[in-house]
């Protein structure tokens, strides 16, 4: 089985989270941090999702997961070790053509969960195919150290680059070897070392303007 990797648009959408463990809270922190409306369904919580429901940040169905709770759900994740749960959640999926993943089983999802690192709009994700998800995880540790907060600064002026480079480098061809030379440039370490009035003057050198 090979997945196909893919970032999901999940803002306002319906997501459902069967078990309310240790597990199900993971998936629900980064399922938040992707702006999804959120419900769990399970009898009992974490302190983490108690809190969360406490402050309205998520909607606590408080019982075992019953067939149609899927209803209207773009994305659903069966984080619990009932297997027969797992096997319900997963048929009402395909029922109702819902994006499904079930907790270390391969087998009955439609996506799996990559390992993740974040350093502003930088978002790298990492997958193993569901073979060895603790690989994943040590791999985006070395990740976080290899990857700094210049990065998540580059992509902040390079959103503000973006149109007004358009506008004066109409040719595709022309605009795209100056984003290169901008990612090659030195730019990343100047912003590494603090150094961001050098970092803004050798983007006007290259490009002919700095970002506002």
């Amino acid at each position: 089985m090979r997945f196909y990797p893919i970032s999901l648009n999940l803002q306002g959408r319906k997501g459902v989270v069967i078990g309310g463990g240790a597990i199900a809270e993971g998936k629900v922190q980064g399922l938040l941090e992707a702006e999804a409306n959120l419900t769990v369904i399970s009898p009992e919580l974490t302190r983490r999702l108690k809190a969360l429901a406490a402050e309205g940040k998520i909607a606590h169905i408080n019982r075992t997961y019953q067939p149609g709770d899927l209803a209207g759900a773009f994305l659903a994740i069966s984080a619990t070790d009932d297997r027969a749960v797992n096997e319900q959640v997963c048929w009402e999926a395909a029922e109702r053509d819902v994006l499904i993943n079930v907790v270390d089983d391969p087998s009955h999802c439609t996506f799996i969960a990559p390992s993740i690192v974040r350093k502003g709009d930088l978002t790298i994700a990492i997958s193993t195919g569901g073979k060895a998800p603790a690989l994943a995880v040590r791999l985006g540790e070395w990740l976080e150290q290899m990857v700094g907060q210049e990065h998540a600064r580059f992509l902040e002026l390079a959103g503000a680059l973006r149109g007004p480079l358009a506008a004066r480098y109409p040719d595709f061809e022309q605009r795209k070897a100056l984003w290169y030379d901008l990612v090659d440039s030195g730019v990343l370490d100047l912003l590494r070392r603090g150094e961001e009035d050098e970092a803004r003057q050798r983007i006007t050198e290259i490009i002919g303007f700095a970002p506002e």
